[in-house]
């Protein structure tokens, strides 16, 4: 009973059929999180609809963008090279690092990591785990950074918010940008940062309208449309 007064009170917050300005959508956020306190911080994300079909190559939207600040979580990296680089990837942050071992673990369903990352010349002994990660989103992929020579770099990247953007059936992107409890400029600064990456990566084979629809919602809380007529951010 309680969860359906909670979640009939946030959509009360939204009017139906209107679509809001980034910081009216905002603010919207900001009344729920004063009226609704959450027993756990909730994550903030992004949905875009794009007039786009990823079944065809040239219409595929995806990419990488370091949040300028943050998603507000605990990254777990694990880094896979050879033995004599294991250090400099514990010194950069790594969590867990291995070669040939942490193959193995993976390959017996042992995956306590969030980010995945491989020098190139061990790229060909992780194929052997392409239908185990790769369905995951865990594969390393030079595409996203996350096949690098240079270890710190990477492991720096992923642990400052990097996220992946990648277009789904029926042309959504799904991206998290942060927390509930980030001050609201932050949020505007990281969605504003997304948009813009989302918006620049518009594929050659991209028809019609590109950016047709976006909203911004919480875990728990209402789903707010945005008025893209005024997203000049």
């Amino acid at each position: 009973m309680a969860h359906n007064k909670r979640i009939n009170g946030a959509r009360a917050l939204v009017e139906r059929d209107k679509f809001y300005t980034l910081d009216g959508a905002l603010n919207i956020l900001e009344q729920y999180s004063e009226k609704f306190k959450s027993k756990f911080d909730e994550s903030v994300e992004v949905v875009f609809k794009l007039g786009v079909d990823p079944r065809h190559s040239d219409q595929m939207v995806r990419g990488v963008i370091l949040m300028p600040h943050g998603l507000g979580k605990k990254v777990r990296v694990a880094v896979v090279a050879k033995n004599e680089r294991h250090e400099e990837a514990l010194k950069a942050g790594a969590d867990i690092v291995g070669s040939e071992d942490l193959v193995e673990k993976v390959k017996g369903g042992e995956i306590n990591f969030d980010v995945c990352i491989a020098t190139p010349d061990f790229m060909p002994k992780m194929a052997t785990l392409g239908k185990i990660l790769g369905t995951k989103g865990l594969m390393p992929n030079p595409k996203l950074g996350t096949v690098s020579d240079n270890i710190a770099i990477a492991v720096k990247n992923a642990k400052s918010g990097q996220v992946e953007y990648k277009v789904e059936k029926a042309g959504l992107i799904h991206a998290g940008v942060g927390k509930l409890s980030f001050a609201l400029s932050a949020l505007k600064e990281n969605i504003a940062a997304l948009y813009n990456a989302v918006l620049n990566a518009k594929p050659a084979g991209a028809k019609g309208i590109y950016m047709q629809k976006m909203y911004i919602g919480t875990t728990h809380g209402p789903s707010v449309a945005l008025d893209l007529r005024n997203m000049l951010v």
